[in-house]
């Protein structure tokens, strides 16, 4: 990942000297429970315990044997002495890679999980402080019909947390690991060991592997947490779109000193709602190859690896970059009510034609002739800047049928908002 979008807390996990803490944890584990059955002598595990490796020496043995396991091995043997000749008995590469990537992955799921929290208990807050705060609401980007700015953000909320629900299902379905060998048929090492070993680090035994845990636990999770930074993309989109200069409803928070444009200062754009649908297009990018990955030739090929080394970390560190920056424009939103009020008003009152043309029906007219009818009042409303409500008590047709009065409660903004509250509640 770039520095721009990385964070401190992925970064941590999301690196070659923690991946190999892990990998060092994984092989530590296996040596415990070997040496406790009798299978190896006593003396690696403990040696393991104290032992850190360096990633440059690492990478100096990969560039002679080309294999980044191989490598990994072959320095921890280096400062492991006599008891290295233990390490890694019985197990394949991926026994380790995919063991240790579950942690990894575990640990990184707990840190979006937290910030997912905080953010739903700010769109709890948002959602409650507007509830009741009247709002125009439109469909293909035109008037409909009142709704209000709570029960806007109430959605956002409902829409993640039941990502947050997607997200703890599929990373509860991906903690698993393997050490079931060559082919995963457990050739050298019996399942017991693999249970014993999976259990110290809080993992479950896959059922059935090849010689890598299957592809398609990766993809449900990637799924997961890419349909959770979509929904971030929605609720960016829209405050891009409510702070349009014509609409002006909310704008995200724009810091002291803070620049708009290079060259017209009187800019003050929505850049970080739109940076966050940027990155949200990059990672719906990245579920191309993770549902690719799930087709491996027989027990395994590795044309799954180049891509996971790139994808399943980006996807962390960008999740939780936009999710940060998510907070930071909710936590200080800043909501417009005169504006909201101001767009209600320019409306004409064209928000009420259905309930118009409804009473209109109930009263025997036709369905068509009202529809027919109330379209033309409200294009010639919106077009003279006037009120439908004042042009419907003019209007013979209506008038042969409703009253001043009727037409009145009709365009009654409480009626249209009765039920708000109970929804947001």
């Amino acid at each position: 990942m770039i520095n721009r979008y990385k964070t401190e807390k992925i970064d941590r996990i999301f690196n070659e000297d923690y991946k190999y803490v892990k990998w060092i944890e994984v092989e530590k584990t296996v040596a415990e429970v070997q040496e406790r059955l009798g299978i190896i002598p006593r003396g690696l595990s403990r040696k393991l315990a104290k032992l850190r490796i360096d990633p440059r020496r690492v990478n100096e043995i990969e560039n002679v044997t080309n294999h980044d396991v191989i490598a990994f091995l072959e320095a921890v043997r280096e400062k492991a002495g006599r008891t290295g000749k233990w390490l890694h008995f019985g197990m394949t590469s991926y026994d380790l890679v995919d063991t240790a990537l579950s942690l990894m992955i575990r640990e990184a799921v707990a840190v979006i999980d937290g910030e997912m929290t905080v953010l739903i208990r700010i769109l709890k807050k948002i959602a409650r402080r507007y509830r009741d705060l009247p709002q125009m609401g439109r469909t293909h980007g035109i008037y409909a019909q009142p709704i209000t700015f709570g029960f806007k953000v109430a959605s956002w909320f409902n829409e993640v947390a039941r990502s947050r629900v997607r997200c703890r299902a599929a990373a509860k379905d991906a903690a698993f690991g393997k050490l079931s060998g060559a082919v995963g048929v457990y050739t050298i090492l019996d399942p017991v060991i693999e249970r014993q070993v999976m259990k110290r680090l809080r993992l479950k035994p896959e059922p059935i592997s090849t010689q890598v845990i299957p592809r398609d636990r990766l993809a449900a999770l990637l799924s997961s947490l890419i349909l959770y930074a979509c929904a971030l993309e929605r609720i960016a989109t829209e405050i891009r779109n409510l702070s349009r200069s014509e609409i002006g409803e909310v704008t995200e928070p724009f810091g002291h000193g803070q620049k708009g444009s290079s060259a017209m200062p009187h800019k003050q754009n929505p850049v970080i709602c739109e940076r966050i649908c940027g990155l949200v297009k990059v990672l719906r990018g990245y579920m191309i190859p993770a549902f690719e990955n799930i087709n491996l030739w027989h027990e395994r090929d590795i044309s799954n690896s180049a891509a996971e080394r790139i994808i399943i970390g980006d996807t962390f560190h960008l999740i939780h970059y936009i999710t940060v920056k998510m907070i930071g424009v909710l936590s200080g939103i800043v909501v417009h009510p005169d504006r909201m009020r101001a767009n209600i008003t320019d409306s004409r009152g064209v928000y009420a034609s259905q309930i118009l043309m409804n009473r209109l029906i109930e009263r025997g007219m036709s369905r068509r002739a009202a529809y027919d009818i109330i379209q033309s009042l409200s294009f010639r409303a919106l077009r003279e800047k006037n009120g439908l409500a004042d042009i419907a008590k003019k209007d013979a047709r209506i008038k042969a049928r409703l009253s001043a009065a009727e037409i009145d409660r009709i365009f009654d903004l409480r009626w249209f908002l009765r039920n708000i509250r109970r929804i947001v509640k």
